[in-house]
């Protein structure tokens, strides 16, 4: 196929060199006192046009040449200079002006004397170099209006290139400090508030335990809770200042931690139950991390909305997608369903930008049910 493409564009060339190889060889014909070598020169000099834009100096060279022999030979007309004032216009595209112009300037010179020394008199000769000397300033003004087109062409999409390269290093610096300002925010609000409720917290539990009391199964939720947050916390903090992003995530939270929450959430009086089902392996940590987040977030709105309700958790790893479902007995109406809120509309996007299906809504039996079909391979 290289080989086909690189090939291709002398196609065209081959179209022009014969063309111009057959009408030189009819007016050659019909040129009193032609011979083979005036055929010859006519063949060699158009045929040579194949290389006049991959090879512009050899075709000046060898076309001038050529031609130079038939005019001198047979002084067949101003036709003899076609292949001439192409390599001209090749040459001076390419940027050789200087052999452009001697070649030309030889031509006509030659044709001049030509036509002097024959019997075409005065007014003829003048009228056929000036045409001659018309196409040659033609040839080369059209060569480098040609050449100037070109390099500004180049020009445009090398300025265009740069541009687009500085806008994509421009918007990854801003999507960088943008990052570093929300990890500073985080840091400076949550990190702070949330240390506080853990120290509370353990605080609390010491001066019970020190008492001999029984700590109240509420505050060592808080404590593990908090203390949960602030892993997790730290986590996100690590993945926006880190350019490359992504590990702190996954260390965060996935399913190898669905005990501790589900553990967390009966200490908070939320009678749940875990089932898994099919093999358990390794899945991608996109969605290792999504059904985690699915699961907690669903709990936390048993635990908000459902009132006196029990939860039941369901994990199937089927053969192409994990099915992750959560089910509860709450007070969820079918006939009103809820708004959504932020925490439907975040898990909606995770399971979106998986490629997966959601379906969170009442049960018609009463209660509320989240469903959701994460695909193994990832986003699509």
């Amino acid at each position: 196929m290289r080989f086909v493409r690189r090939w291709r564009p002398l196609a065209p060339d081959g179209l022009l060199a014969a063309t111009v190889a057959l009408l030189l060889a009819v007016v050659v014909f019909r040129t009193p006192g032609w011979g083979a070598p005036d055929i010859v020169a006519a063949l060699v000099g158009s045929l040579v046009l194949v290389v006049w834009r991959r090879a512009p100096l050899v075709s000046l060279l060898v076309g001038t040449a050529c031609m130079l022999v038939i005019a001198v030979r047979i002084h067949p007309g101003p036709l003899a200079a076609f292949p001439v004032l192409l390599s001209v216009f090749a040459a001076v595209r390419a940027g050789h002006r200087l052999a452009a112009g001697l070649a030309g300037t030889i031509f006509v010179a030659a044709g001049l004397a030509v036509s002097l020394s024959g019997d075409d008199g005065f007014a003829r000769s003048f009228d056929y170099v000036s045409l001659l000397v018309g196409w040659f300033v033609a040839s080369g003004i059209a060569g480098t209006v040609t050449r100037h087109r070109q390099a500004y062409l180049e020009e445009a999409e090398r300025r265009a290139a740069e541009a687009e390269r500085t806008r994509e290093e421009v918007a990854r610096r801003r999507a960088g400090e943008e990052r570093l300002r929300i990890a500073r925010e985080l840091h400076d609000s949550l990190t702070h508030s949330i240390s506080i409720i853990k120290v509370q917290a353990g605080v609390a539990v010491h001066l019970a335990r020190k008492r001999g009391e029984d700590v109240p199964p509420a505050l060592l939720a808080i404590q593990e809770a908090s203390r949960d947050a602030m892993r997790e916390l730290r986590a996100t903090l690590e993945v926006l200042r880190d350019p490359g992003g992504g590990e702190g995530e996954a260390q965060a939270s996935g399913l190898d931690r669905l005990g501790d929450l589900m553990e967390r959430a009966r200490s908070t009086g939320l009678p749940a139950t875990l089932t898994i089902s099919g093999r358990r392996r390794e899945l991608p940590a996109e969605v290792d991390r999504a059904a985690y987040r699915i699961v907690q977030e669903a709990l936390t709105n048993v635990s908000r909305h459902a009132g006196k309700a029990t939860a039941e958790v369901r994990i199937d790893y089927a053969d192409e997608e994990l099915i992750v479902q959560v089910d509860d007995d709450g007070e969820a109406d079918p006939d009103a369903p809820p708004v959504p809120g932020t925490g439907l509309l975040g898990m909606r996007e995770r399971v979106t930008g998986l490629g997966g299906r959601l379906r969170a809504e009442p049960r018609p039996a009463g209660g509320f049910t989240v469903r959701a079909e994460l695909p193994l391979g990832g986003p699509s």
